[in-house]
């Protein structure tokens, strides 16, 4: 019979398997690391052209994970899309400096600078992936993208050819674009270069019958484009989404637990909750070491619930009154549209852990209830950091209220807002980070500085506020989830204080 594992010895097993979770962008996905919730499968399929999601939902993993042989075919088995396994892929974009895919930040403004088209540009990209032998030849962007321009004829040959040679050959020749919100500077130019992308990718998916984009885009961003790019609607249809449901983040956790490398504490985890399945062999490109949680632990809710009361405390207090945490955490990291991040979930986790082992080190559970409470402050730190570098114009929106207690009426944050004249000092903003000597900075800024109802609108539709009221007036109520509340500083009755004394 297998010992259970201690408080501690589930404490030290978390810390060390959601070690590094919040850097997820700068760590490569691996065989041990690769979750496949159920929700997540479209976004795999092949005619999925584009691929949305926010912040920290795990669009860079599944970009890197398309492009690797061995996740690739673990996504195929799991998932049983075996077209997964007829791919050749290639990086459209990505973070990756010196990448001979595509171009760099200092490359990509110069083509924009010397007057490159955004679909130029990314027919340069796409004839660079399938081979034009006069592009492989250069090494200059801006050499390729005057290629294109000059040679349409040939272009539009190659890419005939390139299609024919795939069908032939039973493959699709697939590019994925990730890391858009670091195109440009300027998010104007950004927005022209996404929709530019979206009219060749949209070609691609109707013109060809094995060459496909796969495109992985913020919604505001895919939103923005659709407007500069009419038939860029014609990609909705089939366009997927990355959103996690509460099973889904219990079954990520389970599957960190129990996919901890070369540990001990690991292997007494599968074998206390059984039913762990091993990937199929090295033979497959999918590591032997990789396991699989059971079905239980992934989707079911009563059996998620069991195993993580025997790692975390009961009750969020004294008794039930106070909230059970299996529900109570995900409930306090959702945004206004009930949106999750994983990232923010695991994070979460990881405080929780550290923080009963220095406050807590003998209570009879490995996370302390008080421990969770500090974890959720946390990642509302790192949630709103995260929101301020993508959208900086939110922070200046919603800073001036701290201090304030939530829900507030609308009226009172437009009139905060009108005293501190926001309008202008959105202004300002804007034109400070278009005249930035630091052009890897991409900021987005509102649609209607000018006009304070509309902006609390936008707000809404980034899940940073939530209307409590059906009738939108200045006497509406406005409220801010927690994940954004405590970091930004408002109150709330009977809600978790804003610091842990």
């Amino acid at each position: 019979m297998t010992e259970p594992l201690s408080p501690g010895e589930y404490r030290d097993l978390l810390s060390r398997a959601l070690e590094g979770t919040v850097d997820a962008d700068t760590r490569p996905p691996t065989s041990h690391t690769l979750y496949m919730p159920d929700a997540h499968r479209a976004a795999l399929y092949v005619d999925s052209t584009v691929v949305q999601g926010g912040r920290g939902v795990g669009k860079t993993f599944w970009a890197r994970s398309l492009l690797d042989p061995a996740l690739r075919e673990a996504a195929a088995v799991e998932y049983g899309i075996s077209r997964l396994r007829r791919l050749r892929v290639s990086s459209g974009h990505g973070m990756d400096m010196g990448s001979p895919h595509y171009p760099g930040p200092l490359a990509l403004y110069g083509l924009v600078a010397d007057g490159a088209l955004p679909d130029e540009i990314w027919y340069a990209v796409l004839l660079t992936a399938l081979g034009q032998p006069e592009l492989k030849e250069s090494a200059e962007w801006a050499d390729r993208v005057a290629w294109v321009r000059a040679n349409p004829g040939p272009a539009e040959r190659t890419i005939a050819q390139a299609d024919a040679e795939a069908s032939a050959d039973d493959v699709v020749h697939l590019l994925v674009f990730d890391g858009l919100e670091h195109l440009h500077h300027d998010r104007a130019t950004t927005d022209q270069l996404i929709a530019g992308l979206l009219r060749v990718a949209l070609r691609m998916r109707f013109g060809t019958r094995n060459i496909r984009f796969k495109v992985f885009a913020r919604p505001d961003m895919f939103d923005t484009a659709k407007q500069l790019f009419p038939d860029a609607s014609k990609l909705s249809g089939n366009a997927a989404y990355l959103e996690w449901s509460r099973t889904d983040l219990y079954g990520l956790l389970f599957h960190h637990l129990g996919n901890e490398n070369d540990d001990d504490s690991a292997r007494r985890f599968r074998r206390i909750t059984g039913g762990w399945e091993p990937g199929p062999d090295e033979d497959r490109y999918w590591q032997a070491d990789r396991y699989v949680p059971p079905a239980a632990l992934r989707n079911d809710a009563k059996a998620q619930t069991a195993l993580f009361e025997r790692i975390a405390d009961k009750f969020m207090g004294s008794n039930v009154r106070q909230g059970r945490p299996y529900t109570w955490l995900p409930n306090h990291l959702m945004d206004s549209k009930d949106r999750i991040s994983p990232r923010s979930f695991l994070k979460a986790l990881a405080v929780a852990a550290e923080t009963t082992r220095t406050s807590h080190p003998s209570h009879a559970r490995a996370l302390h209830h008080d421990a969770i409470r500090s974890g959720v402050r946390e990642a509302s730190t790192v949630r709103v950091d995260q929101v301020c570098e993508d959208t900086p114009w939110v922070e200046l929106a919603i800073k001036p209220l701290a201090g304030c207690q939530v829900p507030l009426a609308q009226g009172k944050v437009i009139g905060i807002w009108k005293d501190r004249d926001l309008p202008r000092e959105l202004r300002e903003e804007s034109a400070r980070y278009v005249q930035s000597d630091r052009p890897e900075l991409v900021r987005t800024g509102p649609r209607h500085p000018d006009d304070l109802r509309r902006l609390v609108q936008e707000l809404i539709d980034l899940g940073v506020l939530r209307r409590r009221d059906k009738e939108v007036d200045d006497f509406s109520l406005l409220d801010l989830p927690d994940i954004y509340r405590l970091a930004f500083g408002l109150g709330r009755m009977g809600g978790i204080p804003l610091t842990g004394s």
